[in-house]
């Protein structure tokens, strides 16, 4: 019988790890220091600081839920196999978050840059992600490591050139004004700090392992510690530095929600922009330095915005598209383009938040729409992962978590009772996908896991059980029959060599259900092992199988593992455009193969 390959690659290490979480968590800062002083004026900085510390808080919880989730700890995986409600619930709390990241993240971009009608323009750019998104791009966790780290050279530079104001900084910090109740809901109002934590959570599935871990036994405690506590240090002491040195601009002045600086109105929104300007010009007598310093901000801020945005969509695609293989959402939702992406979620998770900023689009009014999902997802995995019975967490973790999980849950119900919009736009977001699960209980066929096994085709390949795995061997990669394939064979009878033939599924999206999926429930495959079983009598064959988001990694992992000589591919006809968006498989297979393979392609 042809054997399965579907081993999920890791390949994140700490620096990708980090630099994915920061492309999400890490743009908080970018707004959220104007939205509170637009809230408490020059006593934000409290309430920011708390902010942080709350950040500091959640990040070490996460630490321990990524370090006993190895396959992936997000809030759907870890509710899930204790209660479908819940993890259907936690699931709805991520989409009504990752639909206000896209849109909020796409529209503080241009208000960074200072376009015209920045919604518009926020509309244009998920559209243009989600077509880049049509193909299947690779490399995500390079590119987001690229963006971190020119962010993070500029969030320093500006927090050295702000150094010297930080004496009127301090001397302007005036205390908070309110009431304990009334400071209380103004630190929820600016709780959005927060999000973007869950992306670390499921990751863990796709990390390198840590030393001496196998994948029998997986750990990736190591790889995913390091990356949140390297973002959590930077998001909170820059988060928290920034709302201190926000307050060395004198005259900033409150006006029907926004902020009025004494040289430029409505700086709410590019706080960061502002005081990159202000530093330069009134550190160095420049003016047009200043400016020019503020543009850089607000053009790596921006950049970071929009991976913000690709992160929301690429997660959205993801969720529904585990949801309809787990049986939670429509069978069409797994239906795929010729580049392995899920068509119907890829669409909703572009339509949706661009309908959302044709009806809202001020930065503070969806940051209104914001918390409840976010805030509800982290409590909800903290709760489940601190009552969990079959982890085995020390004493004082389970107790930290579970007061976490307590200040997460009365924050989550204090944003149900004061911000009336985010509680009508999560209700509406759960509505919707709980009559969506309904009509799919009554809809649904089978799933593929009651398929019976076609006797003819299985035992068709039993005789291949008896190839060895045998150095020298041929391995041809094909998910088609042609002159590849025909090659392969030829080359195999004339070495008198055994041939492997690995046919590749892939696909921008993969669920462990995929990862389970066996050959015989493919039919391209099935006729493409018929085909080659039927002219290969004088050699040697045997049969593997492998859905994956990463071809070239499970390649060359299966050319090691096989130990052949030869690895034969074929190489497709695509524009230089479409080998720009999806990149060459043929030269990343060259980088990564050993010497002691040759590579051979086909045209």
């Amino acid at each position: 019988m042809a054997i399965s390959m579907t081993k999920r690659p890791r390949n994140l290490g700490i620096a990708q790890s980090a630099a994915i979480l920061y492309g999400d968590w890490g743009t908080s800062k970018a707004y959220v220091i104007g939205l509170a002083f637009a809230i408490a004026g020059y006593a934000s900085f409290w309430l920011i600081l708390a902010v942080c510390i709350l950040n500091a808080m959640v990040a070490i919880n996460y630490i321990y839920i990524c370090k006993f989730s190895p396959n992936g700890g997000g809030v759907y995986s870890s509710a899930k196999n204790r209660s479908q409600v819940l993890a259907l619930i936690g699931a709805f709390f991520l989409v009504a978050d990752y639909l206000i990241t896209a849109s909020l993240s796409s529209l503080a971009c241009f208000s960074y840059i200072g376009v015209a009608n920045p919604e518009i323009w926020a509309i244009g750019a998920i559209v243009a992600i989600g077509v880049l998104n049509l193909f299947g791009s690779r490399h995500s966790g390079n590119a987001a490591l690229v963006v971190a780290s020119i962010t993070f050279i500029i969030v320093l530079s500006l927090g050295v050139l702000s150094i010297p104001f930080i004496d009127s900084a301090v001397h302007r910090i005036t205390p908070l004004p309110g009431t304990p109740l009334e400071n209380w809901d103004i630190f929820v109002g600016i709780i959005v700090a927060l999000s973007g934590i869950e992306a670390i959570a499921n990751q863990t599935g796709v990390m390198k392992l840590d030393p001496g871990s196998t994948e029998e036994n997986p750990s990736v405690h190591q790889t995913s510690k390091w990356a949140i506590i390297i973002v959590m240090l930077e998001v909170c002491f820059f988060t928290a530095f920034f709302g201190l040195m926000m307050n060395a601009i004198p005259g900033l002045k409150l006006v029907d929600g926004n902020i009025n600086a004494a040289n430029m109105p409505d700086i709410r929104d590019y706080m960061l922009k502002y005081m990159g300007d202000f530093f330069v010009t009134n550190l160095f007598g420049s003016m047009m330095l200043g400016k020019a310093f503020g543009f850089i901000v607000s053009t790596v801020f921006a950049i970071l915005l929009l991976s913000a945005v690709n992160t929301a969509i690429v997660s959205l695609i993801s969720l529904f598209y585990v949801m309809s293989k787990d049986g939670q959402m429509p069978d069409f939702f797994q239906k795929m383009t010729r580049f392995g992406v899920p068509y119907y979620p890829l669409f909703f998770a572009v339509a949706a938040p661009a309908v959302v900023l044709i009806f809202i689009h001020d930065v503070a009014g969806l940051a209104n729409l914001y918390a409840v999902g976010f805030v509800g997802a982290i409590a909800l995995n903290l709760g489940m992962t601190a009552s969990n019975p079959d982890i085995s967490m020390k004493k004082s973790e389970k107790a930290f978590m579970y007061f976490t999980f307590a200040v997460m849950l009365i924050i989550e119900l204090t944003l149900f009772a004061t911000k009336p919009e985010a509680r009508r736009f999560a209700i509406a977001i759960l509505t919707i996908g709980l009559i969506l699960r309904a009509w799919v209980i009554e809809m649904r066929q089978k799933v593929w896991s009651d398929k019976k096994i076609d006797r003819k085709h299985a035992s068709l390949y039993e005789e291949d059980e008896k190839t060895p795995i045998h150095y020298g061997a041929l391995l041809c990669v094909v998910n088609t029959v042609g002159k590849t394939l025909d090659f392969a064979i030829f080359e195999a009878k004339k070495l008198q060599e055994p041939l492997y033939i690995l046919f590749v599924r892939e696909q921008k999206v993969v669920s462990e259900a995929d990862r389970r999926k066996l050959w015989i429930d493919d039919e391209e495959a099935c006729k493409l092992f018929d085909y080659a079983k039927d002219s290969s009598h004088e050699i040697n064959i045997k049969f593997f199988y492998a859905v994956t988001d990463l071809p070239s990694t499970t390649i060359v992992q299966a050319a090691k593992d096989l130990q052949t000589s030869r690895l034969i591919i074929g190489r497709p006809r695509e524009n230089k455009m479409l080998k720009l968006l999806r990149g060459n498989l043929t030269q990343e297979l060259a980088e990564k193969l050993p010497d002691t393979i040759d590579l051979v392609t086909i045209s």
